[in-house]
C-alpha cells in the first residue's frame, strides 16, 4: 500500500510541475513543451569580444 501512495503522490508532484511549467510558458518565462526550442540564429547577439576589446580610436587616444 506503501508503494501506491508513493507513485500516485509521485504522479501529482509531477502533474502540478508541467502544470505550472506551462503557466510560465504562457506568460512567456519559460519555454517548456508547445513552443519548443528557439531559433538561435533570429536571436540578437552581443558578442562578448566587441563588449570587451577597445574600438580603434579610443586605443589611439591612450597611446
Amino acid at each position: 500500500m506503501e508503494i501506491v501512495i508513493a507513485l500516485s503522490s509521485a504522479a501529482v508532484v509531477l502533474f502540478g510541475a508541467d502544470r505550472l511549467m506551462l503557466f510560465l510558458e504562457s506568460r512567456g518565462h519559460v519555454n517548456w513543451r508547445r513552443k519548443g526550442i528557439p531559433d538561435l540564429e533570429d536571436e540578437p547577439v552581443a558578442e562578448l569580444e566587441s563588449l570587451l576589446v577597445l574600438p580603434d580610436r579610443e586605443l589611439a587616444g591612450r597611446r
